[in-house]
């Protein structure tokens, strides 16, 4: 698909710039490819540089509430040093590696609620000019999806995703942000805990898997929330047991009381083949703080009982974030 950019700051007459990205979804950690596509203008223009961006929709919690805004997360410059020709057509093709936390837009084809893009900075003679977003879509590797396949036929369902500002306390974190994928419980643990929240931290050997659990609270006690983290290989994808490990984490999750004392760190990386580690100090929010999310972009999305897996694939988006994605996008106006 072409998403056009007039460079207007430039003038009129300047250049103009079609960025096309290769077919297909792009994976966390895996190369994203296309051509830069320039025309010049009623002169001549020296091009310093073709600089993309990569672009999140991201949340942010603070005392006043909630905000949404725009994270540039990573930065290419992919050609330049060159004089474009009055009228002439160049084609410029890159091939750049996304970060491995790069978070999912999609899973099974259909959209997770979660917004990126690809931002094209064109510099001549000194002068920037930033052209709209281009939608960039991104699945999930092997070995997440193995994960999310599971909870599906394990009876989870998806609620929502979105992307926070902040870190996870005690993880190798790299990005100012993550994702949160909300999942309503499976029926084995539905009167144990109102919902769970699972974020995938890849890198180049495998990812973390943080897992919360908001409890339910009994006629005595308040609910209260624990917390888990493991880790797992990419080598692992292929194992035919996923749905015992999972199912594994979410049992101990659910049946282990969160431990609340003296700040701590959060605690030790579990492989899938053992019990989690706790902590004292909250997974999620920004310097350990609390957080819980409140509706934002992906909440509008819902896979309902169906699991998470066959929900997703069973297209079940809402049109809000259809219109959502289509305002970020069209309405963008970060220089």
């Amino acid at each position: 698909m072409v998403f056009k950019k007039l460079l207007g700051s430039l003038g009129v007459g300047g250049p103009t710039v079609d960025t096309v990205l290769d077919p297909g979804p792009a994976l966390p950690g895996g190369t994203l490819s296309g051509q830069v596509h320039l025309r010049g203008g009623k002169a001549d223009f020296d091009i310093d540089h073709i600089t993309l961006e990569l672009v999140a929709r991201v949340e942010a919690e603070h005392e006043h509430g909630e905000s949404e805004g725009a994270v540039v997360f990573d930065r290419f410059t992919v050609g330049g040093g060159f004089r474009l020709r009055e009228g002439e057509s160049r084609s410029v093709p890159f091939s750049v590696t996304l970060p491995w936390e790069t978070p999912v837009t999609e899973l099974y084809g259909q959209p997770l609620g979660i917004v990126l893009g690809v931002r094209t900075e064109l510099a001549v003679a000194g002068a920037k000019d930033k052209g709209d977003l281009d939608p960039l879509t991104v699945g999930p590797l092997p070995v997440q999806e193995a994960v999310l396949e599971a909870l599906g036929q394990l009876g989870f369902g998806f609620r929502s995703a979105d992307l926070e500002l902040g870190r996870i306390a005690g993880s190798g974190q790299q990005l100012p942000f993550y994702q949160e994928i909300e999942l309503t419980p499976a029926p084995q643990y539905a009167d144990q805990v109102r919902e769970f929240e699972l974020t995938f931290l890849a890198g180049p050997g495998g990812a973390e898997v943080v897992l919360e659990a908001d409890k339910r609270g009994g006629f005595l006690s308040a609910g209260h929330d624990a917390l888990a983290r493991f880790t797992v290989s990419h080598d692992d994808a292929s194992r035919p047991d996923w749905n015992t490990v999972v199912d594994g984490w979410f049992r101990q999750l659910a049946e282990r009381r969160a431990s609340y004392g003296a700040p701590g760190p959060y605690g030790h990386d579990a492989s899938y083949g053992h019990g989690p580690s706790y902590g004292h100090e909250h997974a999620h929010g920004h310097d350990g703080d609390r957080h819980r999310s409140g509706p934002g972009m992906g909440t509008a999305i819902a896979a309902g009982a169906a699991g998470l897996a066959v929900g997703v694939v069973g297209g079940m988006v809402a049109a809000e974030v259809v219109d959502e994605v289509g305002d970020f996008f069209e309405g963008d106006e970060e220089d």
